[in-house]
């Protein structure tokens, strides 16, 4: 399929709608007054830091709503007013957040049901309005929807466009696209949909893996062929229909989830740059090998903040965002890799009774941690993914005030 001459001809469709619809008055102060808090600005406005007893916070410098998931809601809330009376449907959550989710759903917008781990689109109707989410919708998903007759809202944050278009540059020169991400993660499978080959590697371990077979395969057929399949079975799901690793790695290009770690994807493109140069020499290196920054400004912001943060003493952290929230996951990796206490949570419901936080360990089920404040003075470092409202940061900084000042510490 020709996604390129496809895009070109949803933009220019009547009902296709990417700018919002010039309500942005109407929901200004309704999205103040959801998602915004007076503490944190002032907070901000002091040096990132608050002390209050024997608690002090601090605050990375960089955290919170990105102007992308900003622009994503106020276009979700604009399409309530623009459509009053309509169905509206939304193909995924608009960000990881569960309390904007779950506005959005008091709302009347519907979230587009699963079945056995698939979307049933049975439910919409021609003349139903559609949201695409900050994390955009694949290009079978767009198509469906397109000659259904729906009104498409779509709020993909221009970054994720951004990589779909460098996708777009790897088809155009056959190269394959080996994308740094999740691939069952709705952006990952996304940007997947544009291209005509591709491979999703989640870390630089599995493109260790991928730069060995290239320089390492055996000559020996049967050896050769049972490398093959080994390659195949790790990769299961993670690759276009149809790939061979002995065909497909010949010519390759770089792309990225948007919120995977910023010196991550860095590493793993230089790996395979040094990869194809070892294998093809220097001089042919252009002929088998592309690289884009498409690296999220506001990822790597928080990732900088994050970094400059746990250089101070912290006697622990508190990471807030969906437990589903790739660039929260990631920020508390860091954390971790310095040995700081953390915890990511996603409300501030997950904090007490008593001094007890139910939180998500890396890579873990949630579980329930008791005494996780201990006493006397402490130093709190506190961020938030770029899915989370400032309000729900402050809900939580509030009871780890109130925790620290009752009869608990007492």
């Amino acid at each position: 399929m020709d996604t390129k001459a496809f895009k070109r001809s949803l933009h220019h469709s009547e009902n296709y709608h990417r700018k919002g619809f010039g309500r942005e008055a109407e929901v200004t102060n309704l999205l103040q007054s959801e998602y915004q808090s007076s503490l944190i600005q002032h907070i901000r406005t002091h040096h990132y830091r608050l002390q209050r007893g024997e608690v002090t916070i601090r605050l990375a410098e960089s955290f919170g709503f990105c102007w992308g998931v900003e622009r994503a809601i106020a276009m979700a809330y604009e399409t309530r007013q623009q459509f009053p009376g309509q169905r509206i449907w939304i193909t995924n959550e608009i960000i990881h957040n569960p309390s904007v989710n779950q506005n959005l759903r008091e709302m009347q917008v519907e979230f587009i049901p699963v079945e056995a781990g698939h979307k049933d689109f049975s439910v919409v109707t021609g003349g139903d309005v559609v949201i695409l989410p900050a994390f955009g919708a694949s290009v079978p998903e767009m198509q469906l929807l397109h000659e259904r007759g729906c009104t498409i809202v779509d709020t993909t944050c221009p970054w994720v466009s951004k990589v779909w278009n460098t996708v777009e540059k790897h088809k155009k020169g056959t190269y394959t696209s080996i994308i740094h991400g999740k691939y069952n993660h709705e952006e990952t499978i996304a940007t997947s949909s544009f291209a005509s080959t591709y491979l999703v590697i989640l870390n630089l371990q599995e493109a260790e893996y991928v730069c060995n077979y290239i320089l390492q395969r055996s000559e020996d057929p049967e050896e050769r062929l049972r490398q093959r399949q080994t390659f195949l079975d790790k990769f299961q799901g993670a690759c276009s229909e149809g790939f061979d690793p002995d065909q497909h790695l010949e010519r390759i290009g770089i792309a990225n989830q948007t919120t995977m770690l910023k010196g991550e994807t860095e590493q793993i493109g230089k790996l395979f740059e040094h990869t194809l140069m070892r294998k093809y020499g220097p001089t042919n290196l252009n002929q088998h090998f592309l690289s884009f920054n498409t690296i999220c400004d506001a990822t790597q912001e928080r990732q900088d903040a994050m970094l400059m943060l746990v250089e101070e003493s912290l006697d622990l952290m508190v990471v807030v965002g969906g437990f589903n929230s790739s660039n929260t996951t990631h920020l508390q990796e860091i954390a971790i890799e310095r040995g700081i206490p953390s915890y990511h949570i996603d409300s501030s419901e997950r904090i007490g009774p008593g001094n007890q936080v139910a939180h998500k360990p890396l890579n873990q089920s949630l579980e329930v941690m008791e005494n996780w404040l201990p006493g006397g003075a402490i130093v709190v470092g506190v961020t938030s993914g770029a899915s989370t409202p400032d309000k729900v940061v402050e809900e939580i900084v509030e009871k780890i005030f109130e925790i620290k000042s009752s009869p608990v510490f007492a």
